[in-house]
C-alpha cells in the first residue's frame, strides 16, 4: 500500500473518530506531498520522494519543538509532540545507534576517508543509505567522531 493510500485510509478513520488533530496533520502531509509532486512536475511521487517529504515535515516540527521549549511555550510543545507522534507512524523504522554506527564505519571504509576534510564525500555516500531511517544530525556527529 502506498503512502498516499495509507494517508487516505487514516484520514477517513480520523474523520469517523472525530480526531481533529490527526486529521489536520494528515491533511498537511497530503498537501505537502501534492505540492512536491507539482513542483517536480509529476503525477505521483516515488517512495523515496514521499519519504523525503515526510522527513522534511518531521524535521520542521522537531525544530519548532526545540524553539518552543526554549521560549517556554508549553501549550505549543504538547501540541507539536502529538503531531510528531502522528507523523512517526508513517516513517520507516529508525536504525539503532549500533546499526547506524556500523553503516557509518562501513561507508568511511568504502570511501577511503581518513580526515575531516573528506566529511562531505562520506556524508554524500552515507545519507542515501540511511535516508528516513536516521536523523541527519546524529549521522553527522558519528561521522565526525570516526573521522577525528
Amino acid at each position: 500500500m502506498s503512502l498516499l493510500e495509507r494517508l487516505n485510509q487514516d484520514m477517513k478513520q480520523a474523520m469517523r473518530n472525530k480526531e481533529k488533530q490527526k486529521l489536520s496533520v494528515i491533511r498537511m502531509v497530503k498537501a505537502s506531498l501534492q505540492n512536491e509532486a507539482i513542483k517536480l512536475g509529476k503525477d505521483e511521487l516515488s517512495e523515496e520522494e514521499e519519504l523525503t517529504v515526510l522527513a522534511r515535515e518531521l524535521k520542521q516540527r522537531k525544530d519548532s519543538l526545540h524553539e518552543f521549549k526554549e521560549a517556554g511555550r508549553d501549550d505549543l510543545v504538547s501540541n507539536l509532540n502529538d503531531e510528531i507522534v502522528i507523523l512517526q507512524v508513517y516513517m520507516p523504522e529508525q536504525l539503532s545507534s549500533e546499526e547506524l554506527e556500523k553503516i557509518v564505519i562501513q561507508t568511511i571504509d568504502e570511501v577511503g576517508a581518513t580526515s575531516k576534510k573528506e566529511m562531505g564525500k562520506v556524508m554524500g555516500a552515507l545519507m542515501p543509505k540511511v535516508k528516513g531511517k536516521a536523523d541527519g544530525t546524529e549521522v553527522n556527529k558519528l561521522v565526525q567522531k570516526h573521522l577525528s
